[in-house]
């Protein structure tokens, strides 16, 4: 709540202010479209959303975006789901990535970072000239507008090339990370019959080769759709038979040709992390990206030409696809494959050190861990140039918020930190990073523009200062345009439109302050509910969590036959800890006074370790299923869990409580 936090922890400066690119743009927006002039960001963000259509005309004026054709208005049908923006306009996402390249060819629009952490250079040119050759390539081998394009590839140059060569066709780019196996990608990839593969023979983790050969030569088999694999031999072998060559493919000096496409074709193709389930199938547009992706980088991260942009992730999740959008702004992009604490918690650190990263981007878990490991980054390195740690995943806890701030500020450094929250759902963030707003501890800066964001009730009510459900009521152009394989659209309406019509419900628990910042508690379908007060698990996270004893940790709330409720709290413990009386009491003291008596756990159960999806959310609906007696194949997705034997303990034990 905002009487917590009275004072900010961070204030931007009068020089940031006027120098960042939202203030020009306010500025601008005034003068041309009727934007307030005063009133800050507050007065910008309320005329966003009051004249949605007029915020949405002013952002491809200011970006530049080159319309091929031209719209006939920027929104036609506002219903949600179903809105069409920009109607009879075409365009060209790669188009718009590339076009630094035209003033800026010899500067690098790629740092590739392995493990031994020394980058290597694509230069705009270089990388404008691979994606010609590739979207060539593809052409030559029959892929046409709307075919589906995948990749099994770790965060590689390549697979940036392949994604914007895909883009340049007006194919359909979808990737999933090496580290998923045949299952995981298959219950992926079969849904949307793609028929190009691009692959690598391996990837390197921990200072180890993985050998993916015989899983590539599996998804070959399964996948009937593929008129051609292209082979990239990271580990230095050959290409298989039947398989092309990626230096052979991208060897050509061909200028690239960009085929120009409806503001709503489909870009890519994203998934949801499947664990009850096939994972969804989210197809999001070339336009709606488009446009969504400049406002965010552009004026939310402040990205622009001078910025070099690193977050760490991998090609199946999200933020690999967002990063890539940093192209648009004429940013540098810092592409790392690898382990993120090889060879040592601080490696992201290192990274973001020796690429001169100005926005370094990581999950809210390595800033705790980088804590509880007594890292120092800000003293041991030199991060001068870094201007923001921007962080999402879960949610920052607030001695994440104080560690950040206290480390740099140590070195007299004057550091941004920016907790963004969104979804796969729309590829972007609801609330998070405004370079001209202050920063509260444990607090999201603001909802985004153009984004109406509410806290509602169950009845449909917004709440101030009170936690309910994230829903939006506007529709935000990066919005699905459909699911794959849901042809009248009940699935997609299902997944969002179900709890309030025409209305976005997302699923988190957020608190909108007085003040205007946000607060998410934790995902609203795994809710914890004691006698009738609601609360979010992320919140219990940031208290046990402070613990050293405690590595990570899982909540679950479970309804009981007679009425009853049980409310375990399972606990990783940390190399050499034990879980006595002495640990249970603190952990139960810890909770009492940093939340309330009703968040106390019913039980404290040691476990061999969380479990995750493949992009590290811990899962706890599929735990809840569990614990409730459902059986694990109808409980989770077997290939949308990072190690399927933990599921086992909680398994035993719900048949042990039967």
């Amino acid at each position: 709540m905002p009487t917590e936090n009275p004072q900010p922890l961070w204030q931007p400066d009068a020089r940031r202010i006027a120098q960042a690119r939202i203030t020009e743009f306010q500025t601008w927006a005034a003068e041309h479209h009727g934007a307030p002039a005063e009133g800050g960001y507050a007065a910008l963000h309320r005329w966003s959303v009051d004249e949605l259509d007029t915020f949405w005309k002013a952002v491809t004026e200011w970006f530049d975006v080159r319309f091929s054709t031209p719209w006939t208005r920027v929104l036609g049908d506002r219903s949600m789901p179903g809105a069409q923006w920009f109607p009879g306009a075409t365009l060209n996402y790669a188009e718009h990535a590339l076009r630094a390249a035209a003033t800026r060819a010899d500067e690098p629009a790629l740092l590739y970072v392995d493990e031994t952490h020394e980058p290597t250079t694509v230069t705009w040119a270089d990388l404008r000239r691979q994606v010609g050759s590739l979207a060539a390539e593809l052409r030559a081998l029959g892929v046409r507008p709307g075919d589906r394009v995948s990749g099994y590839l770790p965060n590689i140059p390549q697979a940036v090339v392949a994604l914007l060569a895909t883009a340049a066709v007006g194919g359909v780019w979808t990737s999933c990370a090496p580290d998923f196996g045949a299952r995981s990608v298959l219950d992926r990839f079969q849904q949307v019959e793609p028929v190009v593969l691009f692959t690598v023979d391996g990837y390197r983790y921990g200072s180890k080769e993985h050998d993916r050969r015989d899983t590539v030569a599996e998804l070959r088999r399964e996948l009937p759709t593929l008129r051609a694999v292209i082979h990239i031999p990271l580990l230095g072998t050959e290409a298989p038979d039947g398989a092309l060559d990626w230096r052979t493919v991208t060897a050509a000096d061909s200028e690239p040709v960009f085929e120009q496409v409806p503001f709503d074709h489909p870009l890519w193709v994203l998934y949801s992390s499947g664990t009850t389930g096939l994972p969804k199938a989210i197809v999001q547009s070339q336009g709606g990206i488009l446009v969504e992706h400049l406002k965010q980088l552009g004026l939310h991260c402040d990205l622009g030409p001078e910025d070099r942009f690193f977050w760490y992730t991998s090609t199946g999740w999200m933020m690999w696809n967002f990063l890539v959008s940093g192209l648009l702004t004429g940013t540098t992009i810092v592409l790392y494959d690898g382990s993120p604490g090889f060879p040592a918690t601080d490696a992201q650190w290192r990274i973001a050190e020796r690429t001169r990263a100005t926005l370094f981007g990581t999950s809210a878990a390595y800033v705790m861990a980088c804590r509880k490991a007594d890292v120092h980054p800000a003293r041991d390195l030199d991060l001068s140039a870094v201007q923001c740690v921007a962080t999402t995943g879960s949610p920052l806890p607030p001695d994440g918020f104080r560690w950040l701030h206290d480390e740099f500020a140590a070195s007299g450094a004057d550091l941004w930190i920016a907790s963004v929250s969104g979804g796969t759902d729309v590829c972007s963030c609801f609330a998070g990073a405004v370079p001209t707003l202050p920063v509260h501890i444990g607090e999201l800066q603001a909802p985004g523009l153009g984004t109406d964001l509410q806290s509602w009730d169950p009845s449909g009510h917004p709440l101030t200062d009170e936690v309910g459900e994230l829903v939006v009521t506007n529709p935000m152009p990066s919005m699905p345009i459909r699911f794959w394989n849901d042809p009248d659209g009940s699935r997609y309406h299902d997944s969002y439109f179900d709890t309030y019509p025409g209305v976005w419900r997302h699923g988190d628990w957020i608190t909108l302050t007085s003040r205007g910042s946000v607060v998410i508690h934790g995902r609203s379908d795994s809710t914890l509910n004691r006698q009738g007060v609601r609360m979010g698990s992320a919140d219990i996270y940031e208290a046990v969590e402070r613990l050293p004893e405690i590595r990570e940790s899982l909540v679950i709330g479970i309804e009981q036959p007679d009425g009853g409720y049980w409310m375990p709290l399972f606990v990783h413990l940390a190399p050499g800890a034990a879980l006595d009386d002495a640990l249970l009491d603190r952990i139960k003291r810890t909770i009492r006074a940093n939340l309330s008596p009703r968040h106390v756990p019913d039980e404290v159960i040691e476990v061999p370790g969380i479990p995750h999806t493949l992009t590290g959310k811990r899962i706890e609906v599929p735990v809840k299923r569990l614990l409730q007696g459902t059986p694990l194949d109808k409980a989770v997705n077997p290939g949308s869990i990072d190690n399927l034997d933990l599921l086992h303990f909680y398994e035993d034990l719900a048949r042990k409580r039967s």
